[in-house]
């Protein structure tokens, strides 16, 4: 992110961006990899979240917005660990 506007809530919506991952894509149902894939999400939503004060920037977000930053942010975290 270049611009923090109010990291305030950024936590709690991580935290919805998992539960709801989790509830709404994967019925419910935790294994490692939808729990990977809930932390993404929870993080990607909360990086909206502090862009603009509030709800301001979640308010208008598309599904082409998160899906383009999940694409980013898994580019951004894969690394190799030597042997």
């Amino acid at each position: 992110l270049e611009d923090i506007h109010d990291p305030t809530g950024a936590g709690d919506t991580f935290a919805g961006g998992m539960a709801g991952y989790i509830a709404g894509t994967v019925g419910g149902k935790v294994t490692f990899t939808n729990l990977r894939k809930a932390v993404i999400y929870g993080s990607v939503l909360a990086s909206f979240a502090v862009e603009a004060f509030s709800l301001d920037r979640l308010r208008n977000l598309s599904i082409d917005e998160i899906n383009e930053r999940y694409e980013t942010f898994k580019l951004m975290s894969q690394f190799e660990v030597p042997v």
